[in-house]
């Protein structure tokens, strides 16, 4: 691969969250984009309901200063992805519907009680943009989460028929494997099986390879996320005041592993996975420019 093969190629990834483009997509975002494609990640909303991890930063939940802070650190994610960001409808018209049976739900600028709106502002996205392909959630979200499925269903209203999408999935038998790999840093934990069934999907039809460059700015832009996301390499910061290390039995294949608020440890992995959502199989995400 050269360093503009992709020159003329248009991606669009579309997430519910800020970190949601960089834990699903990252690696290949910035492998594309790297490689010359017009890479742009529209976010559907700021994330207000998100879990914050550590304790330095609880406040903003409390305060409802949540979404503002995590649009910072969806813009830093994004430039060390290299990529260009869209917010859907303008920063704030969408809210966080959080999880199933939250209250947040009953809020009317909830993104899952306006999932047609979502569907006409992303038409226009496409007009504008004219990706070759498109890269979102499948029907489960991923893990169920009710902002995800609203996106899957947005995606999917407002996509033309002959557009590629490609569902971004945590691949179920490679993370499994992944985690053999993995000794938990101390403090977190390891998934059990009903968690990690959840969180995962079974099979793939595309699987993306992560050069080590891609693989570094997919590290960078997770470190951006901090009150989301902890990297288990050591690293420190403000909102991560522990060094946490976890033990790599295979670095080659596995080199690094990271958690969310739960503090259970996640492979990260040299690959990214994808299942065809919509459009004629072929074997890499690269359709006909």
């Amino acid at each position: 691969m050269t360093k503009h093969d992709l020159a003329g190629y248009r991606v669009v990834a579309v997430h519910a969250h800020p970190d949601d483009e960089v834990l699903f997509t990252g690696g290949t975002l910035a492998d594309m984009a790297a490689r010359g494609a017009e890479v742009t990640v529209v976010t559907a909303t700021l994330g207000e309901e998100g879990e914050i991890i550590g304790e330095p930063y609880q406040g903003l939940a409390v305060t409802d200063q949540l979404g503002g802070f995590r649009a910072w650190e969806l813009k830093r994610a994004l430039d060390a992805l290299g990529v260009r960001g869209v917010q859907l409808g303008g920063f704030g018209h969408f809210r966080d519907s959080g999880m199933e049976g939250s209250p947040a739900h009953d809020n009317p600028r909830a993104l899952v009680n306006r999932v047609d709106e979502a569907a006409q502002l992303l038409e226009q996205q496409f007009a504008a943009l004219q990706p070759h392909a498109v890269l979102t959630y499948g029907p489960d979200g991923g893990y169920g989460h009710p902002d995800h499925i609203a996106v899957h269903r947005a995606v999917h209203a407002a996509a033309p028929q002959d557009l590629h999408i490609w569902w971004a999935v945590f691949e179920r038998g490679a993370h499994y494997s992944g985690l053999e790999s993995i000794d938990a840093p101390e403090g977190w934990s390891l998934p059990d099986q009903a968690y990690l069934d959840n969180f995962t999907n079974r099979g793939a039809d595309v699987t993306y390879e992560l050069s080590s460059e891609a693989l570094e700015a997919k590290r960078a832009a997770m470190r951006a996320h901090a009150t989301q996301i902890w990297t288990a390499d050591g690293t420190l910061s403000a909102v991560n005041p522990y060094a946490a290390q976890a033990g790599l039995r295979a670095p080659a294949e596995v080199p690094g592993a990271y958690a969310l608020s739960n503090l259970l440890t996640m492979p990260l992995l040299r690959q990214e996975f994808y299942q065809l959502g919509q459009g004629t199989p072929q074997e890499t995400l690269l359709g006909q420019m």
